[in-house]
């Protein structure tokens, strides 16, 4: 039987779709058409009957549930049995996985598995002809690869915040179907036995209208306080380079790059950045980029619409005070 179809592997988290999931739905309804098939979604773990619904409303017209117990946690030798078993009964074209931390592990392991072709990091995906074309960023963001695959089954992860999601629709219809499966526990060889949340405050990067991020140029983390104290005023949220991460200067949840996070902001403000390749293809998608450097040569005055030359501690503070006052705060 021929492949058809796109099945979205999702991604729950405290009972929750995950945003990339319902990104990746959007853009299976743009590829469905020259694909064949439908769309369907595959939820593993605890699928309440609020994740069916999110996914049905955001694009799925199935939802192949797999609750087996155990699966509330991540398990990778487990879910790539689940995602084998499901694809078998599927029979879809292509698959898509976030490029998160469990799409970075899952999708190898089942492309690997199931003879698959498969493409990390996608920014872009289209079909032409009897080929799936997708298009990746390569040698650190300064270029982008396309990879076409005429494989039975291909998958892919895309890029967070790469594709925009579809307005929830409320109205939608769909079949949800219970799918027993059966793990080989002799195959599982990596179990969870302790999981610790690190408590979030404000905003989550991601979803900020404001990133404030701060470069290895400020010298240290103590001026993260003063970045703190602008994204406050701006009600955004402070982000960092992955230098400042690697020195410890600020936890690694807030580096914003190619081996951090994407962020598509409306107003992205870098302070003692360089500019590096790495960096601007975590925030390269923002709608203005304002950079302050004190070195005119800086590759981030290329990417900026505004830019202002000078030592971020005599602009820094001048800056936050004119926006504190434009903002009444």
């Amino acid at each position: 039987m021929t492949n058809q179809g796109i099945l979205v592997v999702a991604e729950i988290a405290g009972g929750k779709v995950s945003p990339v999931t319902h990104e990746a739905l959007a853009l299976a309804h743009k590829l469905q058409p020259k694909l064949g098939g439908g769309v369907a979604a595959l939820a593993i773990g605890a699928v309440s009957d609020a994740v069916a619904k999110s996914l049905i409303s955001h694009g799925a017209t199935k939802v192949y549930a797999v609750s087996a117990p155990g699966l509330a946690a991540y398990s990778p030798d487990a879910y790539v049995q689940v995602v084998q078993q499901v694809i078998a009964k599927a029979n879809p074209r292509l698959v898509l996985l976030g490029q998160t931390d469990i799409g970075r592990d899952l999708a190898p392991k089942a492309a690997f598995h199931l003879k698959a072709t498969l493409t990390m990091d996608c920014v872009d995906l289209g079909v032409e002809g009897a080929a799936i074309r997708a298009t990746k960023p390569v040698y650190g963001g300064n270029a982008q690869a396309i990879y076409e695959s005429a494989a039975a089954l291909h998958m892919a992860t895309i890029r967070p915040k790469a594709f925009e999601a579809m307005p929830a629709n409320d109205a939608a219809h769909g079949v949800v179907e219970q799918v027993s499966v059966t793990i080989d526990q002799s195959k599982v060889k990596v179990k969870t036995l302790e999981m610790k949340k690190e408590q979030a405050q404000g905003l989550r990067l991601e979803d900020a209208p404001v990133v404030i991020s701060g470069g290895r140029g400020l010298g240290g983390p103590e001026p993260f306080v003063k970045l703190e104290e602008l994204a406050k005023i701006l009600g955004g949220a402070v982000g960092a380079s992955r230098a400042v991460c690697d020195a410890g200067w600020q936890p690694v949840a807030k580096q914003v790059g190619l081996t951090g996070k994407t962020v598509t902001p409306d107003l992205y403000i870098a302070v003692a950045i360089s500019g590096a390749s790495q960096h601007m293809a975590g925030c390269s998608g923002a709608k203005n980029i304002v950079a302050i450097n004190k070195d005119k040569d800086s590759s981030i005055f290329k990417e900026s619409r505004f830019g202002v030359v000078g030592a971020w501690e005599e602009v820094l503070p001048a800056f936050t005070e004119m926006c504190r006052e434009l903002r009444g705060a």
